[in-house]
């Protein structure tokens, strides 16, 4: 348990998580580049199932995935994802330069 501003949370405090960069890639998976350095390989699949995220089954939609504030959004911030919830159900990811 932690206090911050006269709030009580349950758990632990983290550190902030926001997202630097994004690149939609084939098949619903994403690389996305968090303000750590890290990159890491998303899958945006299971999102299909929630009626908040059905757009982006339209490709033009999901390609056009944007950063704003640190969070990603799509169709003009109308969609967006926490960033907390990109990084804990995604993968770490390492380029391969040839």
């Amino acid at each position: 348990m932690y206090i911050v501003n006269g709030i009580v949370y349950a758990g632990y405090p983290t550190k902030e998580i926001k997202v630097q960069t994004v690149k939609p890639l084939d098949d619903m998976m994403m690389i996305v580049t968090f303000t750590s350095g890290e990159k890491r390989l998303f899958d945006a699949t299971p999102l299909l199932s929630m009626p908040a995220f059905k757009a982006l089954e339209n490709d033009s939609i999901f390609e056009s995935a944007t950063v704003e504030h640190g969070v990603v959004v799509w169709n003009d911030g109308e969609i967006d994802i926490a960033p907390e919830y990109m990084y804990k159900n995604s993968y770490s990811y390492d380029e391969i330069i040839t």
